[in-house]
């Protein structure tokens, strides 16, 4: 009997299609994975299980009659305990916000998903406001990496990664401010795509500024395809979202990589010290780009490490994201943002904008390096996932989160897609990750060229059969 825990979205409506099995079949299996997987992985801070099998119920009546809602009619999601979700209370991960409602409103990617049916089983966890690569918080505890759960899960999307990854619900909605998708996707062994900056609409806007994006993170690239044709489309409420897309990203996966021009940096210039068993997996997955027909060119992007401005742009988001917070509710947060929210509070308008500039010239050279290359391709980390409930791996040296993340924030300064695909694990089986990055817009490039990966190679690695 098929274990439906284990199907893409894609093939669960195909499913539906074919009166194989219901929703309701699908709803029930993945809460019972999520009651399971819970315990050990901590990826949910609520599940809302009579809510989703009612959803499900009234999906199925409407497959019954041939008339599904939507693109997703029926099919389990999850939602990032950052976004809104209406009759759910939204905490960020915070003990300093109030789950008193009213929670009246859905975020855009949240109400686009429930105009197209999507079946929401629960909201995932969070650190608090998203602000590190990690997940853990005051509020929900530390949540645990699917493949070792002594190991993070990364973040800050780390139980929208935990859950996909074990089959807790197959689309999960995550936000990236400097990798909060890519590096737990990379970490879970799962795909996730942070698109083009207002490709997904977002409201409220972020503290975080445009820095702050909403993508899928799914099984694969397919999956991804069709959550980004439903949540990437213009809401009135963000005034900085793009108009609508120029055509479906699902009809765009089958493009494949032959005649693309695609650079490979495997440490951004010598900046960056990769870990072998990193560095060969994804050396080997970019040599099956070759054969699939790219033209591979070993070529870095021209650009020194901008951290120090991610960290003005950063640091001054936090502090704007609790400047309303009185004293007594600051020192419920989450010691290391309080670190940071200190730091951030001490830049002048002046730093902030030589943050800007220095942002401008990186999206400048950026723009003029995919003139001549359509694609580039690097590691997602330069580690795979280390200890939970820490910031940073020990011994490292590194003082915050970003230390060990370089080859995912530049590219939220820059706006440009940019995705994760697993190639592989390292000696203790825990997941690598190669990241795509195309020029802004030119999200279908990225998700074709992770499609043609997915194709070509039955050892790219997820976790769905754990737990």
């Amino acid at each position: 009997m098929t274990d439906l825990t284990e199907l893409t979205a894609v093939q669960l409506v195909d499913g539906y299609r074919k009166g194989a099995f219901s929703p309701v079949e699908a709803t029930r299996a993945v809460l019972e994975r999520a009651e399971r997987i819970q315990p050990e992985v901590n990826a949910f801070v609520r599940l809302t299980g009579e809510e989703a099998l009612d959803q499900a119920r009234r999906a199925a009546e409407r497959w019954r009659r041939g008339e599904p809602c939507g693109r997703l009619d029926g099919v389990p999601v999850t939602v990032k305990d950052i976004l809104l979700t209406r009759g759910q209370p939204t905490l960020r991960g915070s003990r300093a916000v109030s789950p008193d409602g009213p929670w009246d409103e859905d975020a855009p990617s949240v109400a686009r998903l429930r105009e197209h049916g999507a079946v929401f089983v629960g909201k995932t966890t969070t650190p608090e406001y998203g602000w590190k690569g990690v997940t853990d918080s005051p509020l929900s505890g530390v949540t645990r990496n699917p493949h070792d759960p002594s190991r993070t899960a990364g973040g800050s999307s780390g139980g929208a990664a935990a859950a996909v990854a074990l089959g807790a619900g197959p689309l999960a909605l995550g936000t990236d401010g400097g990798g909060s998708v890519r590096i737990p996707a990379s970490f879970c062994g799962i795909f996730g795509l942070k698109p083009t900056y207002g490709r997904v609409p977002l409201y409220p806007a972020s503290a975080f500024g445009t820095l702050a994006h909403v993508g899928p993170m799914t099984r694969d690239a397919a999956d991804a395809a069709l959550m980004l044709d439903v949540v990437g489309t213009p809401d009135a409420r963000d005034w900085s979202a793009l108009g609508p897309a120029s055509g479906s990203y699902t009809e765009a996966l089958s493009g494949g990589v032959r005649g693309l021009r695609v650079a490979y940096s495997p440490t951004l210039g010598g900046q960056v010290a990769v870990r072998p068993a990193v560095a060969g997996a994804v050396r080997r997955a970019v040599e099956r780009l070759a054969e699939l027909g790219a033209y591979v060119t070993e070529a870095d992007p021209d650009f020194t490490d901008p951290v120090d401005a991610f960290h003005t742009l950063w640091f001054s988001g936090a502090a704007r994201v609790v400047q309303h917070l009185r004293a007594g509710q600051r020192e419920l947060l989450d010691p290391g943002l309080r670190e940071i929210v200190g730091a951030g509070a001490r830049y002048s308008a002046l730093d902030y904008l030589a943050a800007v500039d220095v942002r401008m010239e990186l999206g400048r050279r950026m723009g003029v390096f995919h003139g001549s290359y359509d694609l580039l391709v690097t590691p997602t980390l330069p580690v795979t996932a280390f200890e939970a409930g820490v910031e940073v791996p020990k011994g490292s040296g590194y003082r915050r989160w970003t230390g060990w993340t370089p080859f995912t924030y530049p590219f939220n300064l820059t706006q440009q897609p940019a995705a994760t695909v697993p190639v592989g694990t390292d000696g203790d089986g825990l997941p690598v990750g190669l990241q795509i990055v195309a020029a802004r817009h030119r999200d279908d490039l990225v998700l074709r060229t992770a499609h043609a990966l997915y194709g070509a190679d039955t050892a790219l690695v997820t976790a769905r059969s754990a737990g």
